[in-house]
């Protein structure tokens, strides 16, 4: 693409433009009056005096001549501040146009040095008190809720502009490979031994032995029929009846011990197990094999890979309710979260001045490094304008006040004028 050239370069627009011009051609017209002023008394008192007028016409007529110089001298020097007077190629004429590059330079230089510099900026972050005052900001309500609201659609926007497949790509390559390259053996086997440890396990095997009895209670004739089909063809049936109700009795004894009695064998013999377990996961390799085995299979199971493949589109789904819900759980804490932070930067002069100290250090960091860089946006920006409108948008801008310059100098011309003359009369 052709890149554009200084001269294709426009200022940006400024608003009420026409409103400005409107006012410099007034203030013009009004300098311009005192100048056609000063000349015609200056053509009168002249006339005056070749018909004989003495007195106080010269007094007059010097006055009149001196403010038509100022006024003349101030036109020109304000003109040449834009443009050629008259279009003649005087020296030192045009200014801005021709010394715009340098005019930018020189403001670039001006801003760098004057205002980013470290010690100014430390200095009227230190005066400002950032901390506090956004801290009493944030601790009104109506504030909290505007910046919640304002957090919420940046996060409405980010996962809206998030593809999903995308997101899904990051997830199994930073989560789901991670979780998948780590052994989960030893890790599971730590786990274990320190809830062993801790007996959390006994809850669980309280509840398995409870559903262990109720089932042997409620399933009597489940079991009198396995005794049945095992017993040998040749046995009587009653006699397979009388085993299999010895059995079931059996079985329900042994199940209603197991459950009762917390140091029964079968109980402590479990605990050893579970603890031998534990520590084979963490040393056994045929063991720590068999859990890479296990993981392997259950990550591969399909509705595992479709738990994995749905997980961001179901955060999605609850960020984006969760965000669109003023009401919500997650936009209430952190609605109160900002309230109880602005509270906390008023009332803790500790946490308000290490975030002082914060903005401060990195507000110092970046002049420290980037200044040139900020100043070179004034520089390259001034050097893109085209020149004559830079010219034109300058006094349209201040062209207003300079011509007070013009008006200044017809009165003040005068004045001395009248003092000149004044002075030579008194004196010769």
């Amino acid at each position: 693409m052709e890149q554009p050239t200084p001269a294709d370069i426009s200022l940006p627009p400024v608003p009420d433009q026409e409103g400005k011009r409107r006012a410099l051609r007034r203030m013009k017209l009004v300098a311009l009056a005192f100048l056609l002023g000063a000349t015609v008394i200056f053509l009168l008192t002249t006339w005056a005096q070749s018909a004989g007028w003495t007195g106080w016409v010269g007094y007059v007529r010097a006055a009149a001549e001196a403010g038509m110089v100022g006024a003349l001298a101030d036109w020109f020097a304000v003109t040449a501040l834009f443009r050629r007077p008259l279009g003649l190629p005087i020296p030192h004429t045009a200014i801005i146009p021709s010394k715009k590059n340098m005019i930018g330079s020189s403001l670039g230089e001006f801003v760098g040095t004057n205002f980013l510099s470290e010690q100014v900026i430390r200095d009227k972050l230190r005066r400002v008190e950032v901390s506090r005052r956004f801290g009493e900001w944030l601790a009104k309500p109506e504030n909290a809720e505007r910046v919640t609201s304002e957090l919420a659609t940046v996060v409405r926007g980010v996962v809206t502009v998030l593809k999903d497949e995308d997101v899904q790509a990051v997830m199994e390559q930073a989560v789901v490979r991670r979780v998948v390259g780590q052994p989960w053996g030893p890790p599971l086997g730590k786990l274990l031994q320190q809830v062993f440890a801790d007996g959390a396990h006994y809850k669980l095997v309280d509840l398995m032995c409870d559903r262990a009895y109720e089932w042997v209670r409620d399933n009597h004739a489940t079991v009198l029929r396995v005794v049945s089909e095992r017993a040998p063809s040749w046995s009587p049936k009653f006699v397979d009846a009388m085993l299999a109700d010895k059995v079931y009795g059996e079985v329900l004894s042994f199940a209603w011990a197991v459950k009762t009695d917390v140091n029964h064998p079968m109980r402590l013999a479990l605990d050893k197990f579970l603890g031998e377990f534990a520590q084979d996961l963490q040393n056994d390799p045929e063991t720590m094999a068999r859990a890479e085995q296990v993981k392997q299979q259950i990550l591969d199971h399909p509705d595992v890979q479709k738990l994995i493949g749905s997980a961001w589109s179901t955060a999605k789904g609850m960020l984006l309710s969760a965000a669109e819900d003023p009401s919500s759980e997650l936009r209430r804490r952190v609605r109160e979260g900002l309230r109880s932070l602005g509270e906390r930067l008023v009332s803790d002069e500790g946490l308000g001045g290490k975030v002082d100290g914060w903005l401060e250090g990195a507000a110092a960091y970046v002049v420290r490094n980037y200044s040139t860089e900020i100043t070179t946006i004034i520089t390259d920006t001034v050097e893109r304008w085209d020149a004559e409108e830079t010219s034109r948008k300058v006094e349209l801008q201040v062209g207003r006040d300079l011509q007070f310059i013009r008006i200044n100098g017809t009165v003040v011309g005068a004045l001395a004028g009248l003092v000149i003359y004044t002075v030579a009369q008194l004196l010769f």
